[in-house]
């Protein structure tokens, strides 16, 4: 009876599945880690769908007549003994970034696609092959697109993301294999410019040549050019003895922690962001607006949009690529700015076979795509959030 008492008691049971703000949240009965969460896509008909492990519905009407215009079918199951599925249908792809909140730990939430069904539409798994026929003749012809049409380029053109290539200069950051962290940095920034303008949002560069830029300057450029968001982007370095173990990618943002690495990453890009910042900064003035500034809880999920795009595009191409995760940490060049605000560490320069990766335009591309969507979904979803609110 005690193993049996045990052995119920290690397993998680999801409370409740509600629709709100656009998002399936999910409640369970305990703290639960998302990284037990395995989400994955499926095809023909398009599906989102996610294997909660260890996990068990805590009754037969969890998640039940779950409906929504933005989705074909809402539906969670108990998939095996002690996996609950839930699986999304929707009659196209969409950029599905489910985050955990910040101060919930028994919460995960899962944002549905913005787009509006028709509904009086079929599934695409019940298209017949004449439609099919009539789909292959139509295909040629521009007008019978629906789904291609894109937003104009003026859409977001009030809306500006600065993007901060972190270094320059006399500051080269980081150095591994003859490579240069400042000029690695530089080549991403300028294709996420390139990416972001893609969507029609206006971008800024901190600095677009090899230039060093005072902790002043990085900082205050955001808030002067009136921007939504603001991006400073490194990469990362460990001592010679752990350059073989240290890699993956790593999305920061502004607040203090107690956490080793995070402290140890911080500490090696503060030193360098700090030349030329002048006798008046102090490391409690920063701790104390890091800790008190209003952004954090929106630049924390700016970081979960750009960390969860970038490692699925690298790992559409690459193996072996590391989720280094969300992170908090008090880096000096993201104090000034009021926007939400992030640090994105691409990789680690020191590991040899991720340099080799990082200096590609292939892999570079990747990244810079990644931050761009990542951008482009958070501010999709703060609007819609400001919207109900």
């Amino acid at each position: 009876m005690i193993s049996a008492t045990t052995l119920f008691s290690s397993v998680t049971l999801l409370k409740k599945v509600t629709l709100q703000k656009g998002e399936l949240r999910l409640e369970f009965s305990q703290s639960y880690d998302k990284k037990q969460i395995r989400h994955f896509t499926l095809r023909k008909p398009y599906r989102e769908v996610f294997d909660i492990k260890n996990t068990r519905l805590a009754g037969k009407y969890v998640g039940k007549n779950l409906k929504s215009n933005h989705c074909r079918s809402l539906r969670v199951s108990q998939y095996k003994r002690n996996i609950v599925r839930v699986v999304i249908e929707t009659d196209r792809s969409y950029v599905c970034t489910p985050y955990k909140p910040l101060f919930s730990w028994k919460s995960y939430h899962i944002p549905l696609p913005k787009f509006t069904l028709n509904p009086t539409a079929r599934s695409s798994r019940y298209v017949s092959r004449k439609s099919v026929k009539t789909r292959k003749i139509t295909k040629k012809h521009k007008k019978n697109k629906p789904y291609l049409i894109a937003p104009t380029k003026s859409y977001h053109k009030n809306e500006l993301i600065v993007i901060d290539a972190g270094h320059g200069g006399k500051d080269t950051g980081a150095i591994g294999g003859g490579k240069r962290e400042k000029d690695l940095v530089l080549q991403i920034a300028k294709k996420v410019a390139k990416e972001i303008k893609k969507r029609g949002y206006s971008v800024y560069l901190t600095r677009s040549t090899n230039r060093f830029l005072k902790l002043s300057q990085r900082t205050r450029i955001a808030d002067k050019k009136g921007s939504v968001a603001f991006i400073s982007i490194h990469a990362n370095s460990v001592p010679k003895k752990h350059r073989l173990t240290a890699h993956g990618v790593e999305t920061f943002y502004l607040q203090n922690t107690r956490d080793a690495k995070s402290q140890r990453i911080a500490a090696r890009e503060n030193a360098a962001v700090l030349k030329g910042a002048g006798s008046r900064l102090s490391k409690k003035v920063i701790i104390d607006s890091v800790l008190n500034g209003p952004k954090i809880v929106q630049s924390n999920k700016l970081a979960i949009d750009v960390q969860r795009r970038i490692i699925t595009n690298l790992r559409c191409s690459y193996k072996g690529v590391r989720d280094g995760g969300v992170r908090h940490a008090p880096f000096y060049v993201l104090v000034g700015a009021s926007r939400p605000s992030i640090l994105v560490e691409v990789g680690y320069i020191s590991n040899p076979r991720e340099r080799k990766r990082l200096f590609t335009q292939k892999y570079q591309k990747l990244i810079a795509k990644g931050i761009a969507e990542g951008v482009d979904s958070y501010l999709n979803n703060r609007k819609k959030e400001i919207d109900i609110e």
